[in-house]
C-alpha cells in the first residue's frame, strides 16, 4: 500500500490507516481485523485513550507489539472519564496531558507513540499550556509527532499558527465536503488531513441507502435529504459505471495532495479487505474529480469561526 508523508515529518503512513474505535472488546475478533489490516499493507493504527475505558489501546499494544517497529501508532487525550466512568469531561491541561500519554504508553506496551493528538479543542483552552505539552513530551522522546483532531476553524487556526502539529484529523467525505476550505491554509503550514469518515456512515458504500438509519430517512444527511441523497448516488453509478462506491468515496478524498490517509473503521476482516481493495484501485482522473465536484454540495463549517 503507496505511504503519504505526515506534513514535513519523518512519519509515512499508509494512505488507508485503520480507525480502531470499531474493534469492540472481544479480543479474539479485533486480532482478526487487525491480523487483516497487516496483510493489507496498513501500517497506521489510530485509537484513543477514550475508546473503550481504554481497553481499545490494550489490545492493540497487545496484538501489535510484534509488529511495533513497523508500525505508526497513533492515540489521541483530552477527554477524561470521571470515576464511575458514566461521563467525560474535557481537560486539556498540561498536567493531565502529560499523565494521560503515560497510561497510554502502558497501555499500547511501547516506549513511545509515533502520533499524539488532541481530542478536541476549544478557544476557551489554555492553548498555549496545551502545546508545551505536546512539545515537553517531544522532547522527552515519549511522542515523535502531535496533531489535533478537530472540525472546529478557530481551534483549527490557532493550532496551524502557534504549534508544531503535523495533523489534523476532520470528517471528510463526498458527503461532508466543510473541510475543503481549509486544505489551502494547511497545506501552507504543512499539516496534513486525516480523514475519518470517508464512507459517511456506510451510505457511501456500496450498499449506500440501505445502510441509512431511520434518522437519516427522516432527516437526511447532514445538507441532504434523503431525496437528494438517492438522486445523488443514481447520478454516480450512471457516470461511474466501471466503479464500486467505496472505489469512488476513497479515492475522492484521496485525489486532494493535503490528505495524508483515510481511516475508516471496520468491524470485520471482510470490511477490511473490501476498503483495502477501494484504496488499491485506480485513481481518479481529474474529470472524474471535477465531476463529483460538479454533482455533490460544497458547505463550509457554520459555528466556531472566530
Amino acid at each position: 500500500m503507496n505511504k503519504r508523508q505526515l506534513g514535513q515529518s519523518g512519519l509515512y503512513v499508509s494512505e488507508m490507516g485503520l480507525g480502531c474505535m470499531s474493534l469492540g472488546t472481544d479480543e479474539k475478533k479485533a486480532a482478526s481485523i487487525l491480523a487483516e489490516a497487516l496483510d493489507s499493507g496498513i501500517n497506521y493504527f489510530d485509537t484513543a485513550d477514550l475508546y473503550d475505558f481504554g481497553v481499545n489501546e490494550e489490545i492493540i499494544g497487545k496484538v501489535l507489539k510484534p509488529h511495533r517497529s513497523n508500525l505508526i501508532l497513533a492515540t489521541k487525550a483530552g477527554n477524561r472519564w470521571n470515576e464511575e466512568k458514566t461521563s467525560w469531561s474535557w481537560d486539556p491541561s498540561k498536567a493531565y496531558i502529560k499523565q494521560a500519554v503515560k497510561d497510554s504508553l502502558r497501555r499500547l506496551q511501547t516506549d513511545y507513540i509515533d502520533l499524539y493528538q488532541l481530542h478536541g479543542g476549544t478557544l476557551d483552552d489554555p492553548i498555549d499550556e496545551t502545546i508545551e505539552a505536546f512539545e515537553e513530551l517531544k522532547q522527552e522522546g515519549l511522542i515523535r509527532e502531535y496533531g489535533i483532531s478537530s472540525i472546529r476553524p478557530n481551534v483549527i487556526h490557532e493550532y496551524v499558527h502557534r504549534s508544531g502539529i503535523v495533523s489534523n484529523m476532520m470528517q471528510y467525505s463526498l458527503l461532508d465536503r466543510r473541510p475543503e476550505e481549509w486544505f489551502s491554509l494547511t497545506k501552507k503550514h504543512h499539516v496534513s488531513i486525516i480523514a475519518r469518515g470517508p464512507l459517511a456512515k456506510g451510505l457511501l458504500s456500496e450498499k449506500m441507502l440501505a445502510k441509512a438509519s431511520d434518522k437519516v430517512r427522516e432527516e437526511g444527511y447532514l445538507d441532504y435529504s434523503y431525496e437528494e441523497l438517492e438522486h445523488l448516488f443514481s447520478s454516480i453509478k450512471e457516470a461511474f459505471k466501471e466503479r464500486s462506491m467505496n472505489e469512488i468515496a476513497i479515492q475522492y478524498v484521496l485525489s486532494s495532495e493535503a490528505v495524508a490517509a483515510v481511516i475508516p473503521g471496520a468491524s470485520s476482516p471482510e470490511q477490511l479487505r473490501e476498503n483495502a481493495q477501494a484504496i488499491n484501485s485506480k485513481p481518479l482522473s481529474e474529470e472524474e474529480v471535477n465531476l463529483l465536484r460538479s454533482l455533490a454540495k460544497t458547505s463550509i463549517y457554520e459555528t466556531h469561526r472566530i
